[in-house]
C-alpha cells in the first residue's frame, strides 16, 4: 500500500491535510486548491463583489484593557478613582485622551472613540469579532467578522480574503460558514507555504500541476462521496496565489523603504497589517499586548501604551499618506474596561464589563469625535449607550457589508450575520 500522507490531522470534511504530498510548495498548493475549492461550492448566490466591499483591520488588545487610563480619563475624580496617568488635549477642541498617546492626540481628527460601550465579563475574543459571547457561540457557532468579509469576498484567487496575524481564538473561526472562511494564518509553515522553491522553475510548476491531476484521480477513489471532487481549475489557482508570491511579498518587511519600518520597529504587526489591505486583503486581525492587569495596572501601562500609540498612529497616518482612509476602516478595543475603582493592595483594576471604549478610524465614517460618555467616576455610560454588536453592525456597513444578511447555519435554518443590529449612528 503507497499512502501519500505524513502526520494525520483530522477536519470536519474528513480530509487528512496536513502533510499531504508535503514537497515544497507542493503541500501548500494542495491545501490552498481544497480551501478555494470549498470555499466556491460555499459562495452564495448575489456575493458582493471585491468591488463594493472595503478592507477591515481589528486590532484586538488581550485581557481588556483600562478604558479609564487610555481614552476615558477622569481626572477630577477621587484619586483612587482617576489613577497616576494626565489627560493631554487633542487637535479636536474639546477632546482628551491619555498623556501616553501623543501621536494620537495630534492626529485626533482622523480618529474616533467610542466612550459608552457595553461588554460582557469574558476573558475571549468572541463577542468583539462575531457580536455573540463564547457562552453563546459554544452552540450557535456565529462566524467572525473576517469569516463573513470572505464569504462575500470575490477578489483576486491569488490574494486570501482573511488574514490573522496571530493571537485569536473565536475570533478568526468561520462557525457555520464552513472551514474554508477561516483565517489563513502567515506564522510558520503558513509563510513558508506561500514561498516558491528558488530551483522551482514555471515549468517545474506545471509539472506539479500535472502530477497533483493525476494524483486527484487516485484521491477521488479514496474520498468517494466527501468533498472530493476534483483540483482542477482550483489547483491552478492556489498555485497562481504560490507563484504570484502576493501575500509572501507583503509580509517580507524587507522589501518596505527603511524609514518606514523604523517608524514600526518594535510593533512591526501593524506595519504588516497595512501591507496586507494594500495587497488586496479583505480583513486583517493582530492582537497586540497583555491587558489583564490585576496588578501593576499602571507600571504594565507605561510600557503598552507608547507602543500602541506609535504602531496605531504610524498605520492611520500611512492609510492616509496612501489615499486609502476612506477604503479601510480600523479598530482597536479589548474585550471589556477595568473597574473605574483602582485595586489598592496590587495598584490594579480589575475585569468591568458595564463601560470599555472603542478606537474607529477611516471607512468613511465621521472622524474627530468622542461618542458617548461616562458617568464622573467612569463606571456606567451616562449618554449614548452602545453594545458591542452595534459597532460592529457599524464596521460591516463601513466596508459595504449588510448586517441584516442571513446565511444557513448547520442545520440550514438562515441566521442573521448580528441580532443587535442598529448602528452606532453618530459614526455614520
Amino acid at each position: 500500500m503507497f499512502t501519500f500522507l505524513g502526520k494525520r490531522q483530522s477536519f470536519c470534511d474528513g480530509i487528512h491535510r496536513r502533510n499531504f504530498l508535503r514537497i515544497g510548495a507542493f503541500g501548500a498548493g494542495l491545501t490552498l486548491a481544497d480551501m478555494l475549492r470549498l470555499k466556491a461550492h460555499a459562495a452564495p448566490s448575489g456575493s458582493a463583489s471585491a468591488s463594493k466591499i472595503k478592507s477591515a483591520i481589528m486590532i484586538y488588545l488581550p485581557g481588556g484593557p483600562s478604558h479609564m487610563d487610555m481614552y476615558d480619563l477622569k481626572p477630577d475624580a477621587p484619586a483612587e478613582f482617576r489613577g497616576e496617568f494626565k489627560p493631554i488635549a487633542t487637535n479636536v477642541p474639546g477632546i482628551q485622551i491619555c498623556e501616553h498617546f501623543p501621536r494620537q492626540a495630534k492626529m485626533f481628527d482622523k480618529l474616533a472613540v467610542v466612550r459608552s460601550l457595553i461588554s460582557v465579563e469574558e476573558h475571549s475574543d468572541s463577542l468583539v469579532m462575531t457580536g455573540y459571547s463564547e457562552n453563546t457561540n459554544r452552540t450557535q457557532h456565529h462566524p467572525s467578522f473576517g469569516a463573513v468579509v470572505s464569504k462575500l469576498r470575490a477578489g483576486h484567487d491569488d490574494i486570501p480574503p482573511f488574514v490573522s496575524l496571530g493571537g485569536m481564538s473565536i475570533g478568526i473561526e468561520p462557525g457555520y460558514l464552513g472551514v474554508s472562511h477561516r483565517a489563513f494564518n502567515p506564522d510558520g509553515n503558513g509563510l513558508n507555504n506561500l514561498r516558491r522553491r528558488t530551483n522551482l522553475t514555471a515549468e517545474g510548476m506545471d509539472d506539479r500541476k500535472n502530477l497533483l491531476a493525476s494524483l486527484d484521480t487516485v484521491r477521488r477513489d479514496i474520498d468517494k462521496g466527501t468533498t472530493m471532487a476534483g483540483l482542477d481549475s482550483f489547483t491552478g489557482r492556489a498555485f497562481d496565489m504560490i507563484a504570484s508570491g502576493t501575500v509572501h511579498k507583503a509580509l517580507d518587511l524587507k522589501t518596505e523603504d527603511p524609514r518606514v519600518r523604523d517608524r514600526y520597529k518594535g510593533v512591526e504587526v501593524f506595519l504588516k497589517a497595512r501591507r496586507l489591505v494594500e495587497a488586496g486583503v479583505g480583513c486583517v486581525t493582530l492582537s497586540y499586548g497583555g491587558w489583564d492587569t490585576h496588578n501593576s495596572n499602571f507600571k504594565t501601562l507605561k510600557k503598552q501604551l507608547p507602543e500602541v500609540d506609535r504602531g496605531v498612529a504610524n498605520l492611520i497616518e500611512d492609510l492616509h499618506d496612501r489615499g486609502m482612509e476612506n477604503d479601510v476602516v480600523t479598530v482597536m478595543w479589548g474585550e471589556f474596561g477595568r473597574t473605574p475603582k483602582i485595586n489598592m493592595s496590587d495598584a490594579g483594576r480589575d475585569h468591568w464589563a458595564p463601560a470599555m471604549s472603542a478606537l474607529v478610524a477611516g471607512g468613511g465614517l465621521k472622524m474627530g469625535q468622542a461618542i458617548g460618555a461616562t458617568n464622573a467616576r467612569g463606571e456606567f455610560p451616562k449618554d449614548c449607550p452602545y453594545k458591542v454588536p452595534q459597532l460592529l453592525a457599524t464596521l460591516y456597513q463601513a466596508i459595504g457589508i449588510d448586517p441584516a444578511m442571513t446565511f444557513p447555519n448547520g442545520s440550514g435554518r438562515p441566521m442573521y450575520i448580528l441580532d443587535e443590529r442598529r448602528p452606532v449612528s453618530e459614526l455614520l
